[in-house]
Order: structure tokens, then C-alpha cells, then sequence
């Protein structure tokens, strides 16, 4: 009956609607595109009728729409930031739309050689005109900016928008964090449709995924309408791809380098053409990328502890051995060096279609196809504390509370892949992200439509996953004298190079794949609503997505002691590099070699499939959200506009997995050891009431005044959802899973004003607050007892779980501008400035004797975070130096304070440069990571370094070429 009654509510609503749009006979619209002088949309353009109140803002693809226009004769005056207005005369037939085209053209303020664009309508131009006519708080930066900067890939470009910093992977942006927000916590879409995630156990984007070429503009919402996904607790950032041209359009880059960390090769090439048939209705582009990047990193990570355990010697009444546990100055019970050798190719395709059927109706499709390769191998030298069972009284040294000598166990261990194929004896990580999307805008009378349907998958596939270790055990000797590269060193050299002193520890083949998929389907409706006499709309609409996602894992073991016993039974090759970026007192050693390892014949039928190791992570996850809103937007004087709205979701989860129940020996019932697998799943399902209001006041034509309410929610990570315990014997760690979680909501306020140049810039600063519910934490403690195994007895247990509450409150300023009003040579001269700071606090969080903490930011708050550059330009040579820095902050909470990982500062310094041959060649120049920034962790004060991993200097150079016909 209920499902009755929503059917004709929407019959009902949709005829008045048809109604209402239809009913306006004596009226017409006005459907206009907005170019520059080559052809190239200009999106934020101000298209307004004076007589009639009435005004439209062009978008992305520099079209607008006006509708409910009277019959008759009018002015249409287009307005753009560093460009004169233009008036162009339109006559309106009732129940016609009326196509116009409209072209800009550089006023001589431009042409004055203040800056040369390749493209005659500024990037810089473009993105803030469309800043400054949205109604909500956003950031944008287009193509054109991006090229400024030396960033290949998106992440790189994004982490220079003000609140953001990234996190790297093996030293490119991968993970987003805006204004301080986990990077789950953030949505990231491709032409407005959600981008799944290939990670396998959060919601992150990989942002690495995407070359920065394939991208028009970027969007960053940091307060969401109601027309938007709500799952965006710190802000929504939307990719733009690039759109079929007015005219013939090609374009093409040609480039290579060096890696300095390697003195390997770098290669990269793009291409793209579209063009528009005579008559302007079908348009078309396709482009490519590829970047072949072979380089490495060096890396050495530490765990540090301040208690001690050792065997007395003496006995208990049952004969166990008598432990001393004592407290000791924080020392490193783990040492590992690790040498990683890595190529990257990262390959791009798209193919981008619009046709115009006529005035009212237009539909599009766009795809995209990205496709990464990550061949990597790894030798790692690990040195970890005996347990304290297993140390002697003779067998260290401890001074004044400081441990400088003890037993360790070392492991050499060999990381690869199969021969030959794409693998070439290294691991191969297949990243894969597709977006097809298919769309409309429709006009209906007065009734604007647009819809979309995508079908998105991202899936990452690491087959054949191998790893050969060879272990011994000796007495070190412990040197932190210097926290910040703390080193262990063999107490006799020669136990250090003895490799028939290593034997065999495990051969071990897994293989491992990810993959979400995404369907989602939008429509939305608009019609002018004028409810205080000065122009206005209405909007609603709904959204459905579905999203499933599943991971299937597993994992072998080969016992081939007998074969290779030893370490010096095996081919092996020193990875010892007097050039090691940490230092050369590091030593890597001798390891097996990857071309040994890739070569062995393992399979299912020579191994054994260890099933705890693999099955509690294997999952199938289905995730169905619907979605509702309605807003309007409403001028309330010629200067106060107001946008308010209520959003509705309701999500409902399935999840599927596996749960191991360790038996344990009883001879008595003839019960022998072992494990039993069994199938677990859950339901669970909410929904959420989002409103929001955003207020706009034009103070004048160049300042603008902003403040959003807004709501918005993060759901949990999926595989948390499982009732789960995976065992993860190498790290002595058990990971659990929680079905309770609850979604983490935020009440969002911000406040922004803005000042424009006329000569193309901005001034601008802001606060904001977010009041966080139900934020979850990853709480860490320590297993009592075997219950999740036998030897599980004092792993680290971590689970996810509510906290209580956060809050974040922000302050951010940005500067942007030509310095034309200079003398001479120093109005080439352009300056970029934004910082952002940040407090946090979030109580909730509990230790690992369950008492709560106060002492802690909500992690991933980093509460300083600054982007700088200064550009020249001039008819022919550009050049610019860029700064990126964010400050330490909390990324993983520990079982107590002494445990707490940090993220550490990072300070990139970039320089690239460019010289014009022609008007279409270019020649270029980047030069990447000036400062040799390390990733770097610390665990619980700053000295005390837990890893660090360098990448060394990238430099690259090429042609780059551009030719547009109108």
C-alpha cells in the first residue's frame, strides 16, 4: 500500500510539474554557448538580461540556459573577470529556444604582455571566474594551472588547492586529506559520478591512478548542496574531463628523464584530437597517455619499546623459566632496511562524445580507461628482539637504562615474481579504474532535465606474489644515539655476512584481487521560482547507487629446506648501496635473487595453502544507496542570494566474509589441533536527514561574501563491517572487525570572503567549524591469551569503533595574483599563496586498559598546511618555483601515548620552465622533489623516527605541441 501510494505521489508530482513548465506558452528560452577565441569553453561566465532580472552562469562546458523568457527583443551582457563585457542582441519566439553563440575576446589588458596563455582565455581566468559565481565554498583549478606545476599525476596537482595535503605512496600523492579529514572521509568523482576504490580494505582513490593530462578541471567542494553525494565529511572534489572542442583541436607531448635514485629512464607521451562536425551538433575528442617511470626508493623503519624482558636463569615450582621485565630509556626492539626497486606505468585512454539533437535536447557520453602497472621487488633486512625467554643474562648489555646490546633474530627476505610474461621476476600490482558515462539535458518549456547513468570499476590484481626469507640469530649492537636513523649492527661482523649461517624460513606464493564496482543512476529537475521578486529556481531530483565489492585472496607455503637449506645454497646478490639514501652506514646485505625466486616451480599442487592466512580477509560486500533532495536558490536582493535545501539517504549494507575458530588439542577427546572456517555475514541499513543553507552576498563586483550550514556523513570502510578476526602471523597482529559501526556524521559552518582582481587574481579567507559524531578510531590492545590461535598470546588487536565526538575548527587564506602593477620586467612576475591552519580535539578514544584519553587531535589533522609559487612569464619563457608543506600530524593511535604513530612534516620544492618556439611548440622543463622530502613516521615524539623512506630528485623535459582551428 505504501509503495502505492509513493507511485502516485511521484505521478502526481512529475504532471505538475509538466504542467507548470508547459504551461508557459507565451514565453521561450535562450540556450547559449560561451568560447574564447580558439574555440575553448569558457566555464563561470555571468550571462545576464537587464531588463528582465534575469541571469544564468555558464558551466563547465561554457554552455547556460534561460528560460521562461516573455516574447520579444533583448540584451544579453556577458561578464568575465579580466575580460571587457560583451552585448549581444537575441530575439525570443514563444515556445522556441533560441541558440546563441558568444565568443570572448581579450581585452587589451591581456594583450598588454602581461601573460602569455597558449590557449588566449586564461586557465587562471577560467577557474576563478567559476569560484567566484558558484554559490557554495569551492576551490577550482583548471587544465591550463595544472600545467603550470610539474605534477604528472592528479594527486600532485590537487595537493596545491588551499586544506589540502596528500598522503604518498612510494613519492606520489595517492591519498587525499581535506581540511584534516581522513581520506575516507572524502568523495572523489569523475564528472560527478563517484570513483570506486582498488584498495582493498578502505574507501580511498587513488589518486596516483590518474595522469593529470586527462583532466579538465578540478573541483573542490568544500561545503556540499543538496544536489550533491553526502558522504564528503571534509569536501567532494569532482574531475572534470576534457570536452569535444568547438573546432579542430590537437595536442601532443613528447617528453623523458631521469630518476636520480636509480639513474634509470623516464618516459611519457600524450595525444589528443577532436573536432565538431559543420553544422556544430556532433562533437568528438579522444586522448591517450603513457608514463613509464623506473625508479626505487630506500627505506629503514623501527619499532621502539621502553620495557625489557629477560630470562633469570632460575625456575618457577612448574619449571617455567622466571622472566625480570623492566623499564628501560625507549630503545628500537625492531630495525628493518629495505631496498625497493620499482617501475611504474601509468597508461590513460578516453573517448569523449556530445551531439546536439536541437535547441532543447543534447546528450553525451564520456569514458575513461586508466590502467597502472607497479612491478616492484623488495629486500628487507629485519633485526627483531629475541623474546625475553630467549635472553640470557650474559647476553646484553644495559647502562644506566639504556639497552645498547641483545640477541636478535635477523631475516633476509626477497620479494618478486614469476619470470618472464609482464611479471619480469618482480611483484606486479595491476591497477585498473573505467568510467563510462552516458547523459542528457533536456528542456521542456520552462523545465530544465539532466540525467546521467555511469557504470564505474576499479579492481588492483597481484598474481604469483613471492617471498623467499632466510633467517639467523646473533648478538647486535644497538646504536640510538641518534633517534632519527637509528641503526643495529652485528656485534661480530662476520655473523653478518655468513649466509650458510642463514637458513631456510619460508617460501610462500600468494595471490591477491580486489575490485568495486559502481552503478549509479541521477536525474534532477529545475524550474525558475521566483519568491522574492528578484529571480530564483527550484530543484529536486534523486539519485540511486550501487555499489558491490568483493576480495579474493589466498596464500601457499613450499617447504623447499631440503633443496635450499641455506642461504648460501641459492643465487644471491648484494643490495649493499654506498649511495643509500638514509646513509651509508646502512647495509643491506646479500639476498636471494629475484631472478632465482621467479624462476621456482610453485603451485597449488606442491603447496600447502595456509587458510587462516587468507580467508578472514576474503569478503563480498553490497552497498545500496537511494537518495532524495530538494532546494532552491533565490536571489532575496540584488546582492543576497540564498540556497537552501534537505537531502535525504538511506543506505543498506550486506557483507559477507569468513570468521576462523581455532580448535584446540585435547588427547583425552581425541581432538587434534586445527582450524575451522566459517561463513559470516550481516545486514544493516540507516538513512539520513541532510539540510543545509548556503548564503551569497555580492558586497560589489569584485567581493563576495559566503556561509554554508551544511551536514554531511562518512560510511565505515566495508571490510570493518565483517564480524571477522584476521591473524596476521608475520606482524603479530589480529585484525577484527566490527558490525556495530555506526556512520560518522559531521555539522558543518562556514564563513568566506573574497576579493577578485580585475587583472585576473584573488584575495581571500575563510573559517570553518565541524562538529563530528560517531568518527571511528582504530582501537589497539593486547590479545591476553591464545584465543585467536595458538602463539596469539600478545599480538597487538586492532578493531574499529566509535569514538564519541570531534570537532575541527579552520582558518584559511589564499593570494593570487599578476604582479602587473610593477615596472618593467617585474609585471611578468605572478605570485600563488595559501595556508591553511587547523585545531582539532576528539574525545571518545580509549587506551589499551580501556580508560579514556584526552590528550589526542582527531588523527589526520594537519594544523599547518602551505602552498606557494612564483611564476614569470613573459612572450616566450615561463618558469615558476613551487612550495608545498604540511605539518606532522597523528596518523595511527596507539595503544597508549609512547605508541601513537605520526605522520611527519613534508616540505616539496618543484621548479619547471617552459620556452615557447612557436605559437603551437613548446619546450619543457620539471625538476621534482628539489628537497629530497622523505616519507617519514614517528612514533610518539618526533625524534624518534619509526620510518623513513627517500625518493631522490626526478627530472624530465619534452615538447609539448597545440593546435587549434576554429
Amino acid at each position: 500500500m505504501k509503495l502505492m501510494n509513493l507511485k502516485k505521489l511521484v505521478f502526481v508530482t512529475l504532471f505538475l510539474v509538466l504542467s507548470t513548465a508547459m504551461g508557459q506558452a507565451q514565453s521561450g528560452n535562450i540556450q547559449g554557448t560561451i568560447t574564447d577565441e580558439n574555440g575553448i569553453y569558457v566555464p563561470g561566465a555571468n550571462v545576464y538580461i537587464e531588463s528582465l532580472v534575469k541571469g544564468a552562469i555558464s558551466n563547465f562546458d561554457g554552455k547556460f540556459t534561460l528560460v521562461g523568457i516573455p516574447e520579444g527583443s533583448y540584451t544579453l551582457k556577458i561578464t568575465y573577470m579580466g575580460y571587457s563585457d560583451v552585448e549581444q542582441e537575441v530575439n525570443v519566439s514563444a515556445g522556441e529556444t533560441t541558440p546563441v553563440s558568444i565568443v570572448l575576446v581579450s581585452s587589451n589588458m591581456e594583450l598588454d604582455e602581461v601573460q602569455v596563455s597558449a590557449y588566449g582565455l586564461s586557465g587562471q581566468s577560467k577557474a576563478l571566474n567559476t569560484q567566484r559565481n558558484n554559490m557554495n565554498i569551492t576551490n577550482v583549478v583548471s587544465t591550463d594551472q595544472i600545467g603550470k606545476f610539474p605534477d604528472a599525476n592528479i594527486g600532485d596537482a590537487v595537493k596545491r588547492i588551499p586544506g589540502i595535503t596528500m598522503q604518498v605512496d612510494q613519492g606520489e600523492a595517492r591519498n587525499i586529506i581535506v581540511r584534516g579529514l581522513s581520506p575516507q572521509l572524502n568523495s572523489v568523482t569523475l564528472n560527478g559520478s563517484r570513483i570506486p576504490s582498488a584498495e582493498s580494505d578502505n574507501r580511498n582513490v587513488q589518486m596516483d591512478l590518474i595522469p593529470s593530462d586527462m583532466i579538465q578541471t578540478i573541483e573542490v567542494n568544500k561545503a556540499v548542496t543538496p544536489d550533491m553525494d553526502a558522504d564528503a565529511l571534509g569536501g567532494s572534489v569532482n574531475l572534470v574531463t576534457r570536452t569535444a572542442p568547438q573546432g579542430f583541436r590537437v595536442s601532443a607531448t613528447a617528453g623523458s628523464g631521469v630518476n636520480f635514485i636509480t639513474n634509470k629512464r623516464i618516459i611519457n607521451g600524450s595525444f589528443l584530437i577532436g573536432d565538431r562536425t559543420n553544422d556544430g551538433k556532433f562533437g568528438w575528442m579522444v586522448s591517450a597517455t603513457i608514463n613509464d617511470n623506473d625508479f626505487g626508493s630506500d627505506n629503514v623503519e623501527a619499532e621502539w619499546d621502553n620495557e625489557f624482558e629477560y630470562n633469570t636463569g632460575e625456575e618457577d615450582e612448574e619449571g617455567e623459566p622466571i622472566l625480570e621485565e623492566t623499564e628501560v630509556n625507549p630503545y628500537t626492539n625492531v630495525n628493518e632496511q629495505r631496498t625497493y626497486l620499482v617501475q611504474r606505468v601509468r597508461r590513460s585512454f578516453s573517448a569523449n562524445l556530445d551531439y546536439q539533437i536541437n535547441p532543447n535536447n543534447n546528450i553525451y557520453l564520456k569514458t575513461m580507461y586508466n590502467w597502472r602497472d607497479d612491478r616492484e621487488n623488495r629486500f628487507r633486512l629485519e633485526q627483531e628482539i629475541l623474546d625475553g625467554e630467549d635472553i640470557e643474562v650474559g647476553d646484553f648489555t644495559l647502562n644506566n637504562g639504556t639497552l645498547t646490546r641483545f640477541p636478535v633474530e635477523v631475516k633476509r627476505q626477497s620479494k618478486g615474481g614469476i619470470a618472464g610474461g609482464r611479471n619480469k621476476n618482480a611483484r606486479l600490482e595491476d591497477q585498473r579504474m573505467q568510467n563510462y558515462t552516458l547523459g542528457g539535458n533536456h528542456l521542456f518549456g520552462s523545465l530544465k532535465v539532466d540525467w546521467m547513468a555511469a557504470y564505474a570499476k576499479a579492481s588492483e590484481e597481484r598474481l604469483n606474489e613471492r617471498y623467499a626469507e632466510y633467517e639467523t640469530e646473533y648478538i647486535i649492537n644497538n646504536d640510538n644515539s641518534d633517534p632519527r636513523y637509528p641503526i643495529m649492527t652485528a656485534a661480530d661482523p662476520n655473523d653478518f655476512d655468513n649466509l650458510s649461517g642463514f637458513e631456510f624460513g619460508e617460501i610462500t606464493n600468494e595471490n591477491q584481487y580486489t575490485e568495486e564496482e559502481d552503478v549509479n543512476f541521477f536525474a534532477n529537475f529545475e524550474l525558475p521560482a521566483d519568491f522574492f521578486g528578484n529571480g530564483g529556481t527550484l530543484k529536486f531530483g534523486a539519485r540511486g547507487r550501487f555499489k558491490s565489492k568483493l576480495r579474493n585472496n589466498d596464500f601457499f607455503e613450499y617447504d623447499l629446506e631440503d633443496l635450499y637449506p641455506t642461504l648460501a645454497d641459492v643465487p644471491v646478490k648484494s643490495y649493499t648501496d654506498p649511495d643509500f639514501l638514509a646513509g651509508e652506514k646502512y647495509q643491506a646485505g646479500t639476498f636471494a635473487s629475484e631472478e632465482w625466486l621467479g624462476a621456482l616451480d610453485l603451485n597449488a599442487s606442491n603447496g600447502d595453502a595456509v587458510e587462516d592466512e587468507y580467508l578472514p580477509g576474503n569478503f563480498d560486500i553490497k552497498e545500496d544507496v537511494w537518495a532524495g533532495y530538494a532546494m532552491f536558490n533565490q536571489k532575496l536582493t540584488d546582492k543576497l542570494s540564498v540556497l537552501a535545501g534537505l537531502r535525504v539517504e538511506n543506505t543498506k549494507l550486506e557483507t559477507e566474509g569468513n570468521r576462523v575458530v581455532y580448535i584446540e588439542e585435547d588427547e583425552d577427546a581425541g581432538i587434534e589441533e586445527g582450524i575451522e572456517v566459517q561463513a559470516v555475514s550481516d545486514e544493516n541499513s540507516y538513512t539520513n536527514v541532510l539540510p543545509g543553507v548556503h548564503f551569497k552576498y555580492d558586497l560589489n563586483n569584485s567581493t563576495v561574501l559566503r556561509f554554508a550550514w551544511t551536514n554531511t556523513l562518512a560510511r565505515p570502510n566495508y571490510e570493518d563491517m565483517i564480524p571477522r578476526a584476521e591473524i596476521i602471523y608475520e606482524d603479530s597482529e589480529v585484525v577484527m572487525g566490527n558490525p556495530d559501526l555506526d556512520p560518522t556524521t559531521s555539522m558543518n559552518f562556514d564563513l568566506n570572503a573574497e576579493h577578485y582582481f580585475e587583472s585576473v587574481g584573488i584575495i581571500s579567507g575563510g573559517v570553518f567549524y565541524k562538529e563530528i559524531n560517531d568518527f571511528i578510531y582504530t582501537f589497539i590492545t593486547e590479545a591476553p591469551n591464545d584465543a585467536y590461535g595458538a602463539g596469539t598470546a600478545g599480538y597487538d588487536v586492532f578493531q574499529p569503533l566509535n569514538g564519541d565526538s570531534a570537532s575541527i575548527f579552520g582558518a584559511e587564506v589564499s593570494f593570487q595574483r599578476q604582479l602587473d602593477f610593477l615596472p618593467g620586467f617585474a609585471r611578468n612576475f605572478s605570485i600563488y599563496l595559501n595556508y591553511t591552519y587547523l585545531s582539532s580535539s576528539a574525545d571518545g578514544i580509549r587506551n589499551e586498559d580501556g580508560d579514556e584519553r584526552t590528550d589526542l587531535d582527531l588523527p589526520n589533522t594537519a594544523p599547518n598546511m602551505f602552498n606557494g609559487s612564483l611564476g614569470y612569464a613573459d612572450k616566450r619563457f615561463s618558469a615558476r618555483l613551487s612550495a608545498n608543506f604540511s605539518d606532522s600530524y597523528i596518523d595511527e593511535i596507539g595503544g597508549n601515548a609512547f605508541e601513537d604513530r605520526y605522520y611527519d612534516t613534508q616540505f616539496f620544492l618543484d621548479f619547471n620552465a617552459s620556452y615557447a618556439i612557436n605559437s603551437n611548440l613548446r619546450l619543457y622543463a620539471d625538476v621534482n622533489n628539489i628537497t629530497n622530502q622523505p616519507l617519514r613516521y614517528f612514533q610518539g615524539v618526533k625524534d624518534r623516527t619509526q620510518q623513513m623512506e627517500f625518493y631522490d630528485i626526478r627530472f624530465t623535459f619534452g615538447l609539448k605541441y597545440d593546435l587549434f582551428k576554429k
